[in-house]
């Protein structure tokens, strides 16, 4: 890539920046539009933060949030399609979200990783808990899986730690072959601070090694769900 590709890799670089960036480069819509779509966004409990007008992180992992919710192709942007929704009557909120079809039926763990959700599910079908995730579907294989022992390994530890012994994995529950379980999101052992923040779960903005970070919260619902052997069933839907 040389004189025909200087603009590509121009572009690439861009594309990149933005990716890791912490705000929107410039774009067609107005301070006063990005603040009325942030309001919105609030009032569907997709935690978008304060409305002040700037697509930084927190409101784009807010977008993906709604966008999931609302089975609309995941971005972060506030497309036109995205606006369109988002100030419509059909508009869907981010939490309370209905179990996917097709997920199995009993009592059980559904993650779906399209949505980036997961559910807690009782005997009888209802909804004990429900939360937002981060996860690896190049590393979870969509099917049914069981929590416990796997492979010699303890099916559950209050305080694992990831392979390289920088990291705490609080409250690690595993289900798949050999080290994938729920935990909640990193921190590291030498200072105690998350990798990163709770608004990314929901969204495709970040990618685990393998395992399903969840908030604390529901890191300490799913510990308690999961006393007993469990089945996880993991969907796209």
């Amino acid at each position: 890539m040389r004189k025909t590709t200087r603009l590509v890799v121009g572009f690439a670089t861009a594309v990149l920046v933005w990716g890791v960036g912490a705000t929107e480069p410039a774009q067609a819509l107005t301070d006063t539009q990005i603040k009325r779509a942030q309001r919105a966004l609030n009032s569907l409990d997709c935690n978008a933060g304060q409305a002040d007008g700037v697509v930084g992180p927190r409101t784009r992992s807010a977008v993906h949030r709604f966008q999931s919710a609302n089975r609309l192709p995941q971005g972060g942007k506030l497309t036109a399609k995205t606006r369109n929704r988002l100030y419509s009557s059909k508009a869907k909120r981010c939490v309370g979200r209905a179990v996917p079809k097709r997920s199995g039926v009993g009592r059980r763990i559904v993650l779906s990783q399209r949505q980036n959700w997961l559910w807690l599910v009782g005997p009888r079908g209802g909804i004990i808990a429900q939360g937002g995730l981060i996860d690896n579907a190049r590393e979870l294989s969509r099917g049914r899986y069981f929590t416990g022992s796997k492979c010699g390994r303890a099916g559950r530890i209050r305080n694992n730690s990831d392979y390289s012994g920088n990291l705490r994995l609080h409250n690690f529950v595993r289900f798949a072959p050999c080290g994938i379980g729920f935990h909640q999101i990193p921190k590291y052992w030498s200072n105690g601070k998350q990798i990163h923040r709770d608004f990314y779960l929901g969204t495709n903005m970040k990618r685990s090694a393998g395992c399903v970070r969840v908030s604390r919260a529901t890191s300490y619902k799913i510990w308690k769900f999961t006393r007993q052997r469990t089945k996880v069933k993991v969907v796209w839907a």
